[in-house]
């Protein structure tokens, strides 16, 4: 088929810039040159994904490959959708244009569970079947990676096998097995159980499922001994010699993350219980300072971006962030690069940090202290004080800052309406510490952000076992909130709980869910994270068509004795130490941070690597 031509619809649909690619930086090949062709899908709007780091990383990796050309697709908003549909517009990919069901794998990128309907729409729009079994030799291989690959079974009937771990790792095994079975000719089927023999690669349809007669699962296991009965992340050990772009593509629109992207490190060694990135993505492997100047250089050079983002999960816990941002500030100030940092760790921020960073561009600042006490706090060992906030905005305020954005969660294992309380009574301590400050010194208008979630118990973390809070009672502590929170300086934002309550379902959730979700896009269910989209009363009806029970899977607690859905899958961290770090939440105990001595979570059990070498074995 030709390449689609959509430009006498472009001035019909909302931001065309989504759909023309053409962007500086854009890697263009010809089909006919190479052998593979790889779609790297993202499901949702281009200015999201475009601000993906990941995609960043693998779209320039597997272009590097001659023999392979990686183009990018997104899903289309809803006025795009419906002109394709109406013209009958398979989906395309932005660099050719060719339409996706012509290549040979495509590789969608799972960040968010309510992102789900769109992986099923956007298979339906390029023609390609969304049941793998449905699949021939003429369709390419679907491939599903990211974090909540982790727990793929809700998607386990849509896509053909998942990558576990670090993408940079395994892609160059799966081309290579690919160009060999092509040149095989052998069937679909047997390329399936090669690609099971490849490390962090899980082919679901190799497994089978079976289920007590109380809904639980039983077990999960592979068809027969050739195929691995647990399933092993792969992660890449030395973080300064892996592979990262010296240029990314430039937008010709604003997207989210309009700026350079630096990863610090991967890993995190806080160990907040509530975090499944900071659990999967062990151990942390740090990239040397020298590395990180060398990339920014090549990342400013070639893009002409003003701001350079220094992300990891948990940025401020970088060993040598302090001279790093010295020696950037130095290096890149004069041509007016600014430095932005994401979320701050509250107990590592310091004055000095604050006064480098605005020498060159004064940003709001955003902390995240997740509960309004010190128990709650303790609880999911957070490893923060209240005393620790306070100090680090009062610094801030009086460095001149005076846009501050705090963000908590509600809904927490053992939350009392003390600890909502607690929310609104910090908020108002911050407001106290910017009148403290010096009128000279601190900054004009007061504006604090005070943004609530609903918590999500995630697999792999100490609260997989946690039920989740009842929408009513979400409801209850929002509204508690917006009462508490009435201040001419304070903006309260919360989510919404239906969503939180899906996005609950869908974590936890096992393959039963695979008919609820066609169901549910079958009822026109698109863009689910998107409020002016989310069809929640479609959703209920979904698992009501298909006698699914949705609290089954968010409002139940789970028995440390139960086989969970993603209990095949080895991240490295071990049951054992999950359970002992639920329990010590529950008695209100906090582990130390792995700096201060290994916690004994598994990880160098099954992975060297990492600073839990320079600590000491687990």
């Amino acid at each position: 088929m030709a390449a689609v031509c959509i430009d006498r619809l472009l001035e019909t649909v909302e931001k065309p810039t989504r759909y023309i690619g053409g962007e500086y930086n854009s890697v263009h090949k010809g089909s006919r040159d190479v052998e593979i062709r790889f779609a790297f899908a993202f499901p949702d709007v281009y200015e999201i994904g475009m601000s993906h780091l990941g995609l960043r990383i693998l779209y320039y990796l597997i272009n590097q490959r001659e023999d392979t050309w990686c183009e990018r697709v997104f899903a289309p908003w809803s006025d795009m959708e419906e002109i394709m549909r109406r013209e009958d517009i398979p989906l395309f990919a932005l660099e050719s244009r060719d339409p996706v069901k012509e290549f040979d794998l495509i590789g969608f990128t799972l960040q968010y569970e309510m992102s789900y309907t769109n992986v099923l729409n956007m298979l339906n729009l390029a023609g390609i079947p969304q049941l793998s079994r449905d699949r021939g030799l003429e369709h390419p291989f679907v491939i599903g990676g990211g974090p909540c690959a982790y727990n793929s079974e809700p998607l386990a009937d849509f896509f053909d096998f998942f990558v576990l771990g670090e993408g940079e790792e395994v892609i160059g095994a799966v081309l290579d097995l690919y160009k060999q079975w092509k040149s095989d000719g052998k069937s679909r089927g047997e390329f399936l159980e090669m690609a099971a023999g490849l490390e962090g690669v899980y082919v679901p349809s190799l497994y089978s499922v079976e289920y007590n007669s109380n809904g639980t699962v039983k077990g999960i296991a592979p068809l027969n001994g050739s195929y691995p009965a647990r399933i092993k992340k792969v992660i890449i050990e030395d973080f300064d010699a892996v592979y990262f772009p010296d240029r990314i593509i430039v937008p010709y629109m604003d997207i989210v993350h309009d700026r350079a992207i630096l990863e610090l490190f991967r890993g995190c060694t806080r160990g907040c219980r509530f975090c499944q990135a900071g659990m999967v993505y062990r151990p942390v492997r740090e990239k040397k300072p020298e590395t990180l100047m060398r990339q920014a250089e090549k990342l400013i050079e070639s893009t002409g971006y003003e701001e350079i983002s220094l992300a990891s999960l948990s940025t401020s816990d970088y060993t040598q962030l302090s001279p790093l941002v010295r020696d950037m500030i130095e290096r890149f100030g004069s041509q007016g690069v600014g430095i932005s940092l994401p979320s701050l760790r509250i107990d590592s921020f310091s004055l000095d940090l604050i006064n480098e960073i605005q020498k060159v561009r004064k940003t709001g600042l955003t902390f995240a202290p997740e509960a309004g006490t010190q128990r709650l706090r303790d609880v999911i060992n957070k490893g923060v004080t209240e005393e620790d906030l306070l100090e680090s905005v009062g610094n801030a305020f009086r460095c001149g800052y005076s846009t501050v954005k705090l963000y908590f969660m509600v809904g927490l294992p053992t939350e009392t309406i003390g600890d909502v309380k607690g929310i609104k009574d910090l908020a108002y301590r911050v407001i106290d510490r910017y009148y403290e400050a010096d009128k000279q010194s601190r900054g004009k208008g007061l504006k604090i952000t005070v943004s609530t979630s609903c918590f999500v118990p995630k697999p792999f973390t100490p609260f997989q076992w946690e039920p989740q809070d009842t929408m009513e009672l979400f409801n209850k502590k929002q509204d508690f909130l917006k009462q508490e929170l009435r201040h001419r300086a304070i903006t309260y934002n919360w989510h919404q709980p239906e969503t939180s309550f899906l996005e609950a379902v869908f974590a936890r959730g096992d393959r039963r869910l695979c008919k609820v979700l066609l169901k549910a896009w079958g009822n026109g269910c698109r863009f689910d994270g998107w409020m002016e989209h989310f069809n929640f009363k479609a959703w209920m009806e979904a698992f009501r068509e298909c006698g699914v029970d949705p609290d089954f899977y968010a409002l139940r607690r789970r028995d440390y004795d139960e086989f969970l859905p993603w209990d095949h899958i080895d991240i490295g961290v071990s049951k054992e130490f999950l359970v002992s770090e639920h329990k010590k939440a529950l008695e209100g105990k906090t582990t130390p941070h792995c700096r201060d001595g290994c916690v004994n979570c598994g990880i160098t059990k099954v992975f060297g690597g990492g600073v839990c070498d320079a600590i000491g074995q687990s």
